[in-house]
Protein backbone atom coordinates (compact mmCIF):
# COMPACT_ATOMS: atom_id res chain seq x y z
CA UNK A 1 0.00 0.00 0.00
CA UNK A 2 1.06 3.29 -0.60
CA UNK A 3 1.54 6.60 1.61
CA UNK A 4 -2.13 7.91 2.43
CA UNK A 5 -2.97 10.64 0.62
CA UNK A 6 -4.06 14.01 1.38
CA UNK A 7 -6.98 15.69 2.14
CA UNK A 8 -8.47 19.73 0.51
CA UNK A 9 -10.96 21.05 2.25
CA UNK A 10 -12.06 24.57 0.63
CA UNK A 11 -14.79 27.17 1.59
CA UNK A 12 -16.51 27.30 -1.15
CA UNK A 13 -15.84 29.81 -4.10
CA UNK A 14 -12.88 28.93 -5.10
CA UNK A 15 -11.57 30.73 -8.73
CA UNK A 16 -12.50 29.51 -11.41
CA UNK A 17 -11.89 31.75 -14.35
CA UNK A 18 -8.46 33.61 -13.42
CA UNK A 19 -5.52 32.03 -11.50
CA UNK A 20 -7.09 29.46 -9.98
CA UNK A 21 -5.33 28.79 -7.31
CA UNK A 22 -6.88 26.19 -5.30
CA UNK A 23 -7.67 24.47 -8.80
CA UNK A 24 -3.99 24.58 -9.77
CA UNK A 25 -2.94 23.13 -6.05
CA UNK A 26 -5.81 20.02 -6.07
CA UNK A 27 -4.01 19.10 -9.54
CA UNK A 28 -0.41 19.00 -7.80
CA UNK A 29 -1.54 17.03 -5.03
CA UNK A 30 -3.37 14.71 -7.21
CA UNK A 31 0.00 14.14 -8.93
CA UNK A 32 -0.22 16.47 -11.97
CA UNK A 33 -2.56 17.34 -14.85
CA UNK A 34 -1.95 13.62 -16.19
CA UNK A 35 -3.66 11.80 -13.73
CA UNK A 36 -6.93 10.34 -13.42
CA UNK A 37 -9.57 13.04 -12.07
CA UNK A 38 -12.99 12.59 -10.96
CA UNK A 39 -15.35 15.44 -10.24
CA UNK A 40 -18.52 13.89 -8.16
CA UNK A 41 -21.49 16.57 -8.46
CA UNK A 42 -24.11 14.67 -6.06
CA UNK A 43 -24.48 17.62 -3.87
CA UNK A 44 -26.15 19.34 -6.53
CA UNK A 45 -29.66 19.33 -8.22
CA UNK A 46 -27.82 21.40 -10.83
CA UNK A 47 -25.63 18.58 -11.54
CA UNK A 48 -24.48 19.09 -15.22
CA UNK A 49 -24.34 22.97 -14.96
CA UNK A 50 -21.68 22.43 -11.65
CA UNK A 51 -19.61 19.81 -14.03
CA UNK A 52 -19.80 22.56 -16.81
CA UNK A 53 -17.88 25.39 -14.51
CA UNK A 54 -14.81 22.51 -13.51
CA UNK A 55 -14.50 20.88 -16.68
CA UNK A 56 -13.86 23.91 -18.72
CA UNK A 57 -11.55 25.02 -15.54
CA UNK A 58 -9.97 21.73 -15.03
CA UNK A 59 -9.35 21.53 -19.28
CA UNK A 60 -7.52 25.55 -19.06
CA UNK A 61 -5.96 23.45 -16.84
CA UNK A 62 -4.56 21.38 -18.81
CA UNK A 63 -5.59 18.29 -17.05
CA UNK A 64 -6.29 15.70 -19.75
CA UNK A 65 -8.26 12.76 -17.64
CA UNK A 66 -11.02 14.51 -15.80
CA UNK A 67 -14.43 12.76 -15.89
CA UNK A 68 -18.16 13.65 -14.50
CA UNK A 69 -19.19 11.21 -11.67
CA UNK A 70 -23.13 12.25 -11.47
CA UNK A 71 -25.62 10.26 -8.69
CA UNK A 72 -28.57 10.69 -9.23
CA UNK A 73 -29.42 8.43 -6.58
CA UNK A 74 -28.18 6.16 -3.98
CA UNK A 75 -28.13 2.96 -6.30
CA UNK A 76 -25.99 4.44 -8.61
CA UNK A 77 -23.22 5.11 -6.02
CA UNK A 78 -23.43 1.10 -5.42
CA UNK A 79 -22.27 0.46 -8.82
CA UNK A 80 -19.20 -2.00 -9.39
CA UNK A 81 -17.91 -0.74 -12.40
CA UNK A 82 -18.28 3.25 -11.16
CA UNK A 83 -16.36 1.96 -7.82
CA UNK A 84 -13.55 0.75 -9.42
CA UNK A 85 -13.38 3.79 -11.66
CA UNK A 86 -13.01 5.86 -8.26
CA UNK A 87 -10.82 3.52 -6.47
CA UNK A 88 -8.47 4.50 -9.57
CA UNK A 89 -9.10 8.06 -9.84
CA UNK A 90 -5.77 10.56 -8.32
CA UNK A 91 -8.14 13.33 -7.36
CA UNK A 92 -11.20 12.94 -6.23
CA UNK A 93 -13.40 16.42 -5.74
CA UNK A 94 -16.86 16.60 -4.48
CA UNK A 95 -18.40 20.09 -5.07
CA UNK A 96 -21.06 22.20 -3.60
CA UNK A 97 -25.05 22.46 -3.36
CA UNK A 98 -26.50 20.33 0.07
CA UNK A 99 -23.86 18.26 2.29
CA UNK A 100 -27.34 16.40 3.48
CA UNK A 101 -27.74 15.24 -0.28
CA UNK A 102 -24.46 14.19 -0.86
CA UNK A 103 -24.15 12.05 2.31
CA UNK A 104 -27.89 10.65 1.48
CA UNK A 105 -26.86 9.58 -1.44
CA UNK A 106 -22.97 8.38 -1.45
CA UNK A 107 -22.42 7.62 2.92
CA UNK A 108 -21.52 4.01 2.92
CA UNK A 109 -21.69 2.39 -0.58
CA UNK A 110 -19.25 1.12 -2.71
CA UNK A 111 -18.31 4.34 -3.94
CA UNK A 112 -17.28 5.79 -0.44
CA UNK A 113 -15.52 2.64 0.40
CA UNK A 114 -13.62 2.77 -2.94
CA UNK A 115 -13.30 7.10 -2.29
CA UNK A 116 -11.69 5.71 1.32
CA UNK A 117 -9.30 3.24 -0.44
CA UNK A 118 -7.80 5.47 -3.19
CA UNK A 119 -7.63 7.75 0.16
CA UNK A 120 -5.34 5.26 1.89
CA UNK A 121 -3.34 4.44 -1.53
CA UNK A 122 -2.05 7.81 -2.01
CA UNK A 123 -5.00 9.91 -3.87
CA UNK A 124 -5.89 13.85 -2.39
CA UNK A 125 -9.71 13.83 -1.42
CA UNK A 126 -11.51 17.44 -1.86
CA UNK A 127 -14.45 19.04 -0.92
CA UNK A 128 -15.87 22.35 -1.43
CA UNK A 129 -18.57 24.04 0.35
CA UNK A 130 -21.16 21.17 1.01
CA UNK A 131 -18.33 18.97 -0.04
CA UNK A 132 -16.39 20.11 2.84
CA UNK A 133 -18.74 20.02 5.39
CA UNK A 134 -19.57 16.41 4.25
CA UNK A 135 -16.01 15.19 4.89
CA UNK A 136 -16.19 15.36 8.47
CA UNK A 137 -17.43 12.43 10.69
CA UNK A 138 -19.78 15.10 12.58
CA UNK A 139 -20.77 16.81 9.90
CA UNK A 140 -22.79 20.84 10.39
CA UNK A 141 -25.85 19.57 8.49
CA UNK A 142 -27.90 22.68 8.42
CA UNK A 143 -28.33 25.80 10.42
CA UNK A 144 -28.73 29.41 10.71
CA UNK A 145 -27.13 31.88 13.31
CA UNK A 146 -26.78 35.47 12.45
CA UNK A 147 -26.56 37.65 15.23
CA UNK A 148 -25.89 35.10 18.17
CA UNK A 149 -25.21 32.01 18.83
CA UNK A 150 -28.11 30.35 20.31
CA UNK A 151 -29.11 27.22 21.27
CA UNK A 152 -30.04 24.71 18.79
CA UNK A 153 -29.33 26.86 15.58
CA UNK A 154 -26.98 24.51 13.86
CA UNK A 155 -28.25 20.81 13.66
CA UNK A 156 -24.99 18.07 13.65
CA UNK A 157 -25.18 14.97 11.39
CA UNK A 158 -23.48 11.93 10.05
CA UNK A 159 -20.80 12.73 7.26
CA UNK A 160 -18.57 10.72 5.78
CA UNK A 161 -15.76 10.54 7.87
CA UNK A 162 -12.51 11.54 6.08
CA UNK A 163 -11.87 14.36 8.94
CA UNK A 164 -12.58 13.35 13.10
CA UNK A 165 -13.41 15.66 16.12
CA UNK A 166 -13.78 18.51 13.78
CA UNK A 167 -16.45 20.13 12.51
CA UNK A 168 -16.25 21.95 9.06
CA UNK A 169 -18.01 25.33 8.03
CA UNK A 170 -17.47 26.89 4.85
CA UNK A 171 -18.12 30.79 3.21
CA UNK A 172 -16.83 31.83 6.73
CA UNK A 173 -16.19 35.15 7.06
CA UNK A 174 -18.06 36.14 4.08
CA UNK A 175 -21.16 34.33 5.31
CA UNK A 176 -20.27 35.51 9.03
CA UNK A 177 -21.22 32.45 10.44
CA UNK A 178 -18.98 32.20 13.44
CA UNK A 179 -22.25 32.13 15.78
CA UNK A 180 -22.81 29.23 13.79
CA UNK A 181 -19.88 27.38 14.49
CA UNK A 182 -20.10 28.60 17.97
CA UNK A 183 -23.63 27.68 18.36
CA UNK A 184 -22.41 23.95 16.98
CA UNK A 185 -19.94 23.66 19.13
CA UNK A 186 -21.01 24.93 22.65
CA UNK A 187 -23.27 21.98 22.25
CA UNK A 188 -20.50 19.42 20.98
CA UNK A 189 -17.69 20.79 23.01
CA UNK A 190 -15.44 17.66 22.57
CA UNK A 191 -14.96 18.81 19.15
CA UNK A 192 -13.38 21.88 17.54
CA UNK A 193 -14.79 23.99 14.95
CA UNK A 194 -12.90 25.14 11.79
CA UNK A 195 -14.69 27.69 9.93
CA UNK A 196 -12.93 27.78 6.13
CA UNK A 197 -13.08 31.34 4.18
CA UNK A 198 -14.12 30.84 0.59
CA UNK A 199 -11.09 30.44 -1.92
CA UNK A 200 -9.43 28.84 0.67
CA UNK A 201 -8.40 25.54 1.29
CA UNK A 202 -7.30 23.65 4.69
CA UNK A 203 -4.94 21.30 3.04
CA UNK A 204 -3.73 17.80 5.42
CA UNK A 205 -0.80 15.45 4.20
CA UNK A 206 1.18 13.25 6.48
CA UNK A 207 1.11 14.76 9.94
CA UNK A 208 1.00 18.39 9.13
CA UNK A 209 -1.63 21.23 7.83
CA UNK A 210 -1.27 23.69 5.65
CA UNK A 211 -3.52 26.79 4.57
CA UNK A 212 -3.73 28.05 1.02
CA UNK A 213 -5.68 30.22 -1.02
CA UNK A 214 -6.76 34.10 -0.38
CA UNK A 215 -8.72 33.68 3.27
CA UNK A 216 -8.16 32.31 6.79
CA UNK A 217 -8.91 29.07 8.62
CA UNK A 218 -10.88 30.21 11.96
CA UNK A 219 -10.58 27.18 14.86
CA UNK A 220 -12.60 27.32 17.52
CA UNK A 221 -12.18 25.21 20.99
CA UNK A 222 -14.69 25.00 23.80
CA UNK A 223 -13.56 21.94 25.19
CA UNK A 224 -12.41 23.99 28.49
CA UNK A 225 -14.90 26.54 28.47
CA UNK A 226 -17.72 27.25 30.77
CA UNK A 227 -21.17 27.35 29.67
CA UNK A 228 -24.77 27.16 30.27
CA UNK A 229 -26.28 25.53 27.25
CA UNK A 230 -27.18 22.60 28.99
CA UNK A 231 -29.76 24.42 30.95
CA UNK A 232 -31.30 26.97 28.82
CA UNK A 233 -34.58 26.81 26.87
CA UNK A 234 -34.23 26.19 22.71
CA UNK A 235 -33.40 29.69 20.80
CA UNK A 236 -31.80 31.34 24.35
CA UNK A 237 -28.66 32.50 23.92
CA UNK A 238 -25.57 30.81 26.22
CA UNK A 239 -22.64 32.50 27.81
CA UNK A 240 -19.49 30.99 26.90
CA UNK A 241 -16.16 31.66 29.20
CA UNK A 242 -12.52 30.52 27.87
CA UNK A 243 -13.59 29.93 24.59
CA UNK A 244 -10.01 29.84 22.31
CA UNK A 245 -9.84 31.02 18.75
CA UNK A 246 -7.06 30.50 16.17
CA UNK A 247 -6.68 32.28 13.07
CA UNK A 248 -4.15 30.54 10.63
CA UNK A 249 -4.00 32.77 7.26
CA UNK A 250 -2.83 31.68 3.97
CA UNK A 251 0.48 30.83 4.21
CA UNK A 252 0.57 28.42 7.18
CA UNK A 253 2.14 25.49 8.00
CA UNK A 254 2.03 23.79 10.99
CA UNK A 255 3.15 19.80 12.31
CA UNK A 256 1.08 18.69 15.74
CA UNK A 257 5.44 18.35 16.69
CA UNK A 258 5.36 21.70 16.09
CA UNK A 259 2.49 23.09 18.64
CA UNK A 260 0.92 22.53 21.83
CA UNK A 261 -2.36 22.65 23.01
CA UNK A 262 -5.25 23.34 21.45
CA UNK A 263 -3.50 23.82 18.15
CA UNK A 264 -1.64 20.85 18.40
CA UNK A 265 -5.08 18.28 18.68
CA UNK A 266 -6.77 20.14 15.77
CA UNK A 267 -3.86 18.99 13.79
CA UNK A 268 -3.86 15.66 15.48
CA UNK A 269 -7.46 14.96 14.88
CA UNK A 270 -7.23 16.37 11.27
CA UNK A 271 -4.57 13.63 10.54
CA UNK A 272 -6.19 10.89 12.77
CA UNK A 273 -6.12 7.38 9.93
CA UNK A 274 -8.48 5.64 12.56
CA UNK A 275 -11.40 4.38 10.86
CA UNK A 276 -14.36 6.65 10.76
CA UNK A 277 -16.70 3.66 11.91
CA UNK A 278 -14.41 3.77 14.95
CA UNK A 279 -15.54 7.70 15.70
CA UNK A 280 -19.26 6.99 14.92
Amino acid sequence: MNETGSLMIIGGGEDKTDAKDILQKFIALAGGPQQPIVVITAASKVPNDVWEMYRAAFEALEASHVSHVRINHRGEAEDEGLAQRIAHARGIFMTGGDQKRLVTFIGGTRLEQAMRGAYENGACIAGTSAGASGMCTHMLAEGKAELAPEKGAARLGAGLGFVTRVIIDQHFSERHRINRLLSAIAQSPFLLGAGIDEDTALIVHGDGVEVAGQGSVTVVDCRHARSNVADIAAGAVPHMLDVRLHLLPSGCRFTSADQEGALADFITYLTDRTSEHDHR
